[in-house]
């Protein structure tokens, strides 16, 4: 006997009613494990890299790309580049770090692999979710974003020194308003620290001096290192 309409619509709701129940059950008893250093099977990973790939083509088809070959773009992102992005996409020559190694999904090593300009450009505005992909576009207007995308164009075309160049001839951290403040992330921020270290010191032997107890004896400096390598005195 063919199953009618309502046979067949009764076994479909009843299906889902099923499926449903156990996803709740799962939810619920956290049966699912969301540790970043276990790996969802095969096949859910297949289907949220899939889903995360074709939602980032289909929204980067409304980008439109300006000219990226002004080389002034591509010096600006590469100071960005190394203030905020390097500790999870990496750089020429440089080993991966504490931070791009326990993320999950583990983010692309920009300094080998190329990337679409326009998808480059909506992910890097936009984020993405569950991944560690923050939404730059929050603090960065999009000329800033675009000189990302230019220097990210040619970053696996460089060798280490070439990096270091054109991060030399950047101003670092820059993107108009909402940079953090000075923490380390460069030389210069770390030279003036150093030089403030020097001169408290000096006034503090003078006052002793003074007061005939002799040169003071300077605490030794503790530096701190962060996952991207860089270090900084404190």
């Amino acid at each position: 006997m063919r199953p009618t309409i309502k046979h067949v619509a009764l076994t479909t709701v009843a299906l889902l009613a099923g499926g449903a129940s156990i996803f709740a059950a799962v939810a619920w008893f956290g049966i699912y494990s969301f540790a970043a250093d276990e790996p969802h099977s095969a096949a859910v990973s297949n289907l949220i890299a899939s889903m995360r790939e074709r939602s980032i083509e289909v929204r980067a088809r409304e980008v439109k790309v300006p000219d990226l070959s002004d080389a002034k773009r591509v010096v600006q992102g590469a100071g960005n580049y190394d203030a905020m992005c390097v500790g999870c996409h990496l750089a020429p020559g440089m080993q991966s770090t504490e931070l791009s190694k326990g993320l999950y999904p583990a983010p692309p090593n920009l300094a080998q692999d190329a990337v679409e300009p326009a998808q480059a450009f909506w992910v890097i505005k936009h984020g993405v979710k569950a991944s560690g992909m923050p939404a730059w576009g929050k603090s960065m207007g999009d000329e800033y974003l675009w000189n990302l995308v230019a220097f990210v164009q040619q970053l696996p075309k460089l060798d280490e020194q070439r990096y270091r160049e054109l991060v030399s001839q950047s101003r670092g951290h820059e993107h108009g308003g909402g940079e953090s403040g000075p923490h380390g992330h460069g030389d210069a921020a770390a030279s003036g620290r150093m030089e403030d270290a020097t001169g408290e010191q000096h006034h503090a032997n003078e006052a002793a001096a003074s007061a005939g107890a002799g040169e003071v004896t300077p605490a030794k400096e503790k530096v701190h290192t962060h996952a991207d390598g860089k270090q900084h005195p404190h």
